[in-house]
């Protein structure tokens, strides 16, 4: 709520946000004049009125809808930075987008960039051509919408960045989670920014509802992929997406955190994991049936999952 800019006309204000994409994402006719725009922002605390009769963009109004955040001085390095890599290492790099935009702005440029850098296929089915992605695009749009929410802001000099390689997209973001990584699927909604994420909520960029890893694990599970991977810093939240990899490709601990999301998941749909829906999970024959009682009984060991009934 503290001013990114202050001592503003309403031009010179709305000359540094993207105020038509606040009325575009809240499906509202635009107003005619600044006159009519003005009260709008000022409710959602994007703009403040001062005692001079002028006006102040808050860090609020800036991250979201700022034209140009390098405008600001205390919001530029908030700007999201994708990197395209050359295979698996950050050795090489063959591409950078800094987003120099609010999120609310640049949301959609940025899923457009990464889809542009991640392998896609056309598969006709009847007289329509559908595009299959490597990711499930539901995925990285929650991925990456929580990485913008949930950042925590008063760590200076770094934001979002999105690394994208052969196998995998890494998001990460400056923070670290508030709950157990462990048990974040369907874990209540907690954030530590709560007015970025209930005008985030208001644009339709997010739920507010802590429903983004069970949608994440969910799309990532009806393609088969790998189960995503969310690592804790000292300062810094990373999550890992995969693409394919054959079974017998994905490693020990890969197959178990895919066991213990799998078991997690059903039983949020009132449901148990079986034999059955694990090999549907990594998309294997009644032939592995063996080698799945084997890992199931693997993540017992481990007290990852415990028996429905002993």
């Amino acid at each position: 709520m503290q001013y990114a800019k202050q001592n503003l006309t309403l031009n010179e204000a709305f000359g540094l946000i993207d105020y038509s994409t606040y009325f575009k994402l809240r499906r509202l006719p635009l107003p005619s004049d600044n006159e009519g725009i003005a009260p709008y922002l000022l409710e959602e605390n994007i703009l403040a009125r001062l005692d001079n009769g002028k006006y102040a963009i808050t860090n609020l109004g800036g991250i979201t809808l700022a034209r140009n955040l390098s405008s600001f001085s205390r919001l530029d390095r908030k700007a999201i930075r994708i990197v395209q890599y050359d295979g698996s290492s950050r050795v090489r790099m063959l591409k950078e987008v800094t987003l120099d935009k609010g999120y609310a702005v640049c949301m959609e440029e940025a899923l457009t960039y990464i889809y542009a850098m991640t392998p896609t296929s056309e598969d006709i089915k009847g007289a329509y051509r559908e595009t299959e992605y490597a990711y499930p695009p539901t995925a990285i749009r929650e991925v990456i919408a929580n990485a913008m929410i949930h950042q925590d802001l008063t760590v200076t000099g770094t934001g979002t960045t999105i690394g994208i390689f052969d196998t995998r997209i890494e998001v990460t973001n400056p923070g670290t989670p508030l709950v157990d990584i462990n048990r974040i699927i369907d874990n209540p909604p907690k954030s530590r920014n709560e007015k970025l994420s209930r005008l985030m909520r208001r644009f339709n960029l997010c739920e507010e509802l802590g429903t983004g890893w069970d949608k994440i694990v969910i799309a990532t599970e009806a393609m088969q992929l790998p189960a995503p991977r969310m690592v804790r810093y000292t300062e810094n939240t990373r999550v890992v997406l995969y693409s394919a990899i054959p079974f017998t490709m994905i490693s020990r601990e890969e197959k178990l955190r895919a066991v213990y999301q799998h078991a997690s998941i059903r039983y949020l749909q009132d449901d148990a994991m079986t034999n059955k829906s694990l090999r549907e999970r990594f998309g294997l024959a009644d032939t592995y049936s063996a080698s799945i009682s084997r890992l199931i009984k693997e993540a017992v060991k481990e007290q990852i999952i415990k028996p429905l009934d002993d």
